[in-house]
């Protein structure tokens, strides 16, 4: 999780995407012009483990947008295949 914050605090459109599951990968990212991210806060985390072959993390992260600040309150949902973790989807909170 803290790896794919931080490839859309760069910019790192091409990991995203490789970390991402292909049953669930979008054909392109659209970023918004000027977004500037400001922070990540892990809430929760279940399995993800060594051992684990899925996991969620609960998060919120922080970003302005013209001046405006938002966050983002999600738990994604994460597989491990062939050693490697998969973003798949994930449920967002109501504020």
């Amino acid at each position: 999780m803290r790896s794919r914050y931080s490839a859309y605090v760069l910019g790192e459109e091409d990991y995203l995407l490789d970390t991402w599951h292909p049953a669930y990968r979008p054909r392109q990212l659209t970023q918004v012009p000027g977004q500037k991210w400001l922070g990540l806060k892990i809430r929760a985390t279940i399995g993800g483990l060594a051992t684990d072959t899925t996991g969620t993390v609960e998060f919120v992260a922080r970003y302005k947008v013209d001046g405006r600040g938002y966050r983002l309150h999600e738990t994604s949902r994460f597989v491990r295949e062939a050693g490697h973790w998969y973003y798949t989807d994930g449920d967002l909170h109501a504020k």
